[in-house]
């Protein structure tokens, strides 16, 4: 059978007819409705022809190529079964490659297919699941089974198990991202040459050099134009996503678990599942896929009400936790409208600096006779709700914990340490259970609202798949434990962002940097994959932590508006106009959180790189917020005109500049006609203002100005 999968201009076109492991002839741009008869027939065209030095049949890339149907580039299933302890079992030892046969193709619901291979003669079946959202989304993962029914035959020890999906000749350019710490998601691109393009993480998280989103696409493809065709690995441990373009003339990107030799042994009967493989296909660059993955996340988020103005304390006070400091900044928060008030690292026991205590989670006596009550009765009586920092899956070595059960770290104890931390093996079940007691006594304890969730150092070892494994059911398991719960996933800033912690948390901490320089471009590629509200975003000091680049109030304020906005920052230092200015600031994104949260977010593509255009379109075309960013010194003494993308074009807008802190610096003697002083009220359509635009203001680097786009 045929079967032809559709939803928001995709097709995926799966050909399960014949013994073989089905092929997909098809995914991408819609191909409409189509009659079997149409699906029969594209289907039989699609056999290529045999070429010279060759296998003798015709070699279609199947859902999961392999060795034995002709396939040379890398396979989707590999690993190894190991010599049975008898003889005459019916699982042969020795490099697996099976020749999977189909054995049944079952729909599960509406664009759902559960599609099952076997191969008996080496006691193996497959099982994968494929679904097309109705968003346009496509998830796809696999599970194997060690079907041996003798129980003295060989495990089988699997290497990998990927999803693979084709993509077509013209996909000719990659891009995918890289990174450091406070500096994530830096973007690059290559040509789609022949052979394999493989990026793989061994952290034991996907690391700030993470490839996160590896997209193929019609060479030259931006954020508004090209097609593309992308996959992201929803999993929070090593992985591996690649691209390979074979001189058999095939092209496909693949995705899947990155498995330590011996980690993943299937005795007779066991199974695996894969991670699910998310892909998804635009034909309006990458914007587009984000017009598709943002609606789907959203359909299935945790996130329940508006995403509240919070303001950390880790980079106020660091570790220098007492009463009276930490309420006069509780009384600068509620004065100028935070919501919630974090207490970041430093409030637990014999915890005075980053090398000691940690995975001691009782409330430090010293510093808190009275526990954290007085802090949080004191928030709670300034109208915020309380949050607290925790680091669950290390230990520092000098800690009651780490002297009380060595057994419970993972590696040698000669390994070095990683900012003074070991692991905490959450697979070991009495680890765990103590992890999971103390966790909820503090929230029994105390009211608290949010965890910020850090996770600080690599695993570097072999036991990542059970520690992913063990920390998603510890995440569950709180969460079960204190329903409302809110969690922001941090991992060293952003080493842990992925559609698998997504599932579990309401916010993640995009990076460990709030210099608003670095936060434009990581903002502007983490919310290519990820929703704009689960992003945390900081008002930061004037001078970075982390640069110690100096930026205005106005940049600052501009750039952490767009996401899940925040304050880290000694408000009792601000002066008054400065707080003035953060509290209009709250206001307006209070005011606008509706739109920033739950719109279309747009970029343009712009002609100079040191110009962008970025912003939030609502869903219904009725409004828009936009901000023009200068993050260098342009390369023309007037800038191309301000294009605003994603508007409805037969609608007329209302345009207006929205200030937030200090006006922008701007190098003009003379501003644009339109942003003058007493210039009449500007109205055009969606149309022009998307094709022909304004011009726009001459902004020195580091510089931002914001508009509003309103439905007349």
């Amino acid at each position: 059978m045929i079967h032809h999968l559709r939803a928001a201009g995709t097709s995926l076109v799966l050909d399960a007819t014949g013994t073989g492991t089905p092929v997909i002839v098809h995914w991408g741009a819609d191909l409409g409705a189509l009659t079997p008869a149409d699906l029969a027939a594209l289907a039989a065209a699609s056999l290529p022809p045999v070429g010279p030095s060759s296998i003798d049949v015709p070699l279609r890339l199947s859902l999961l190529p392999a060795l034995a149907e002709g396939w040379s580039g890398r396979p989707a299933l590999g690993g190894f079964r190991a010599a049975a302890g008898s003889t005459g079992t019916s699982a042969p030892a020795g490099t697996l490659d099976p020749a999977l046969a189909l054995v049944a193709v079952h729909e599960r619901g509406a664009n759902t297919l559960a599609i099952e291979l076997a191969d008996a003669s080496a006691s193996v079946a497959v099982t994968t699941d494929l679904e097309l959202t109705a968003q346009g989304v496509l998830r796809l993962r696999h599970t194997v089974t060690n079907t041996a029914t003798d129980a003295a035959a060989g495990p089988l020890e699997l290497a990998g198990l990927d999803a693979m999906l084709p993509v077509p000749d013209r996909a000719g350019e990659l891009l995918d991202f890289t990174g450091l710490w406070s500096h994530e998601r830096r973007p690059q691109r290559s040509v789609l040459g022949q052979g394999v393009w493989s990026r793989e993480s061994r952290h034991g998280r996907p690391g700030h050099d993470d490839s996160y989103l590896t997209v193929a696409g019609t060479p030259g493809f931006g954020f508004r134009r090209g097609e593309v065709w992308a996959v992201h690995l929803a999993f929070s441990g090593d992985k591996r996503v690649f691209a390979e373009r074979s001189a058999l003339g095939y092209a496909v990107l693949g995705a899947g678990e990155l498995l330590a030799p011996g980690e993943l042994s299937l005795p007779a009967g066991a199974s695996y599942t894969s991670p699910w493989t998310v892909a998804v296909y635009s034909d309006a660059g990458l914007d587009g896929l984000s017009a598709r993955l943002h609606p789907w996340i959203r359909s299935w988020s945790t996130i329940s009400g508006p995403r509240k103005v919070l303001l950390n304390t880790w980079e106020a006070v660091y570790f220098d936790h007492d009463l009276p400091t930490l309420s006069r900044l509780v009384d600068a928060a509620a004065q100028v409208g935070v919501e919630r008030f974090v207490l970041d690292d430093g409030w637990f026991s014999g915890r005075t600096d980053d090398q000691r205590a940690l995975g001691d989670w009782f409330v430090d006596a010293a510093k808190w006779p009275q526990g954290l009550h007085p802090l949080i009765e004191r928030v709670h009586a300034a109208g915020l709700d309380f949050g607290l920092w925790v680091e669950p899956e290390m230990v520092n070595p000098d800690s009651d914990l780490a002297r009380a059960h060595p057994d419970w770290l993972l590696g040698s104890a000669s390994a070095p340490t990683w900012r003074g931390q070991r692991v905490l093996d959450l697979a070991n079940p009495d680890a765990f259970a103590w992890l999971l007691e103390r966790l909820t006594a503090l929230l029994a304890e105390y009211p608290i609202a949010y965890l910020k969730w850090d996770h600080n150092r690599d695993l570097l070892g072999g036991s990542v798949h059970r520690q992913t494994a063990a920390l998603y059911r510890l995440i569950d398991a709180v969460r079960a434990a204190q329903p409302g719960l809110e969690i922001e996933s941090c991992a060293s800033g952003g080493a842990r962002i992925d559609l698998g912690i997504l599932e579990r948390v309401d916010r993640v901490w995009t990076s460990d940097t709030n210099d608003p320089l670095e936060r434009q471009q990581i903002q502007r590629y983490t919310s290519v994959l990820v929703p704009p509200e689960y992003l945390g975003g900081h008002l930061g000091a004037a001078t970075a932590h982390t640069t110690g680049r100096t930026s205005a109030l106005g940049f600052r304020l501009a750039t952490a508006l767009f996401g899940s906005a925040g304050i880290e920052w000694d408000l009792t230092q601000a002066s008054a106009a400065e707080l003035d200015q953060i509290a209009a600031w709250i206001a307006v994104y209070k005011e606008r959180r509706a739109l920033l949260h739950a719109g279309v977010i747009v970029h343009a593509d712009g002609s100079d790189p040191a110009l962008e255009l970025h912003g939030v379109v609502a869903t219904d075309g009725a409004s828009a917020v936009f901000a023009q960013v200068a993050l260098a010194a342009p390369r023309t003494a007037l800038p191309a005109p301000i294009r605003f993308p994603g508007l409805d074009p037969e609608r007329r807008y209302r345009v207006r500049p929205l200030l937030v802190g200090p006006a922008p610096h701007a190098m003009q003697t003379i501003p644009p006609a339109w942003l003058a002083e007493g210039a009449p009220e500007l109205v055009l359509t969606g149309a022009v203002l998307a094709r022909v635009g304004l011009p726009a203001p001459l902004l020195t680097p580091e510089q931002a100005a914001l508009f509003t786009l309103t439905a007349v």
